[in-house]
């Protein structure tokens, strides 16, 4: 099993990159593949079970874009065909239509996703999310400069509980297109939600792979659900 981490000398805001050192602890015979930012990406050629990309600077996120702009018709057809893709952060609106700056001016995305975003760097964003993910409870946290509009026929990944969607007026927070898995939650996600890490290790195909440190990781967030629900 091949994994890629895409940029992660620049992708790696808000500590993310740790969603990939747990995922390294639970699936200790896959193949870890990092692709820096002036290389050939992996699934250019071949097909990882897994894309990951983490939040990273505006200035990046241009040129991310237009580092992946050659390879649209690739990423769709991966898509497509049920490669899974953990993008956190504002890595989910590389694969957008387009991010509206202040001033009125666009960054045009990928367009891959039927979603806008727009920035409003004087005013950052933080809170605490509380939703679901097929009937199981998601907790995280938010910081963000931008606001995210989605399309007609955007597919949900967590359904909303407490705290803020992808905007005020969104009942759900994040995107999911097949396998592909887009939120703004920060946390790592992976380490504060082992139900959502073991439905994603059972999509590459690890049904029988045991999630790293269970224990702990239940018993911290059966604590934090608790806190979620009575301080939120």
């Amino acid at each position: 099993m091949k994994i890629e981490i895409l940029f992660p000398e620049f992708c790696n805001l808000f500590g993310d990159s740790g969603n990939v050192r747990y995922l390294r602890k639970c699936l200790p015979q896959a193949e870890f593949v990092e692709t820096p930012l002036d290389g050939v990406p992996l699934f250019a050629e071949d097909a990882p079970a897994l894309i990951c990309m983490s939040p990273m600077s505006e200035r990046i996120q241009e040129k991310v874009i237009e580092k992946l702009r050659p390879y649209r018709s690739r990423l769709r057809a991966l898509i497509d065909g049920g490669t899974a893709f953990l993008f956190t952060g504002n890595a989910v609106e590389v694969l957008g239509e387009y991010i509206e700056n202040e001033d009125g001016s666009r960054l045009e995305g990928l367009g891959l996703l039927p979603l806008s975003a727009k920035r409003d760097m004087m005013h950052r964003h933080n809170s605490l999310f509380l939703g679901s993910f097929e009937g199981t409870p998601v907790m995280g946290y938010k910081s963000q400069f931008t606001t995210t509009y989605p399309g007609e026929g955007v597919r949900g990944l967590f359904q909303v509980e407490r705290g803020v969607g992808l905007n005020k007026k969104c009942p759900f927070e994040g995107v999911r297109d097949h396998n592909f898995f887009g939120t703004y939650l920060l946390g790592p996600v992976l380490l504060l939600n082992p139900d959502f890490t073991r439905a994603l290790l059972d999509i590459l195909g690890a049904q029988n792979v045991p999630l790293a440190f269970e224990e702990d990781l239940r018993g911290a967030y059966a604590q934090r659900l608790k806190d979620f629900r009575e301080k939120m």
